[in-house]
C-alpha cells in the first residue's frame, strides 16, 4: 500500500514497505527531477513526530504563529472569545489600518479550522 500527497512541487510518500517506497522514488525520479528530503518534519502547517506506534500530527506551531502574527500571543485565554455585546457598527468604526494583514490571517484561521475542526 501507498499513500502519495501531492501539493504544487512537494510530495510525501508513505509505503508499506521500503522496497515499494524505493520503486516508487525510481519511477518518479525517471520522469522528474526530484530529490528526497527524507523524513516528514513540517508540511502545510503540520507538525509531524515519528513515534513507534505511527505518527503524531500537530498544528501547535502554526496556531501560534497566527497568534504572534496578528500580536495576541501573550493574550489570555477565554470561554467565549467574542464579545457577545458588538460595538461595530457599518458606519461609526475605523477602518482596519492593513487590510492584507487581515485577509492573511482570516485565510490562515480559515485553513486551521477546515483541518481542525474542533477548534473552529
Amino acid at each position: 500500500m501507498a499513500y502519495l500527497l501531492l501539493y504544487v512541487d512537494d510530495i510525501i510518500l508513505t509505503t508499506s514497505s521500503e522496497t515499494l517506497r524505493q520503486s516508487i522514488i525510481s519511477l518518479l525520479s525517471s520522469e522528474f527531477a526530484m530529490k528526497d528530503l527524507g523524513h516528514l518534519n513540517y508540511f502545510l502547517g503540520i507538525a509531524v513526530t515519528r513515534h513507534s506506534q505511527g505518527l503524531f500530527l500537530s498544528q501547535k506551531k502554526y496556531a501560534e504563529e497566527i497568534l504572534t502574527r496578528a500580536g495576541m500571543s501573550s493574550c489570555k485565554s477565554c470561554p467565549t472569545p467574542i464579545d457577545t455585546k458588538p460595538k461595530m457598527s457599518a458606519t461609526h468604526s475605523i477602518p482596519y489600518e492593513d487590510p492584507s494583514l487581515f485577509h492573511s490571517l482570516a485565510g490562515a484561521l480559515q485553513y486551521l479550522t477546515f483541518t481542525r475542526p474542533d477548534i473552529s
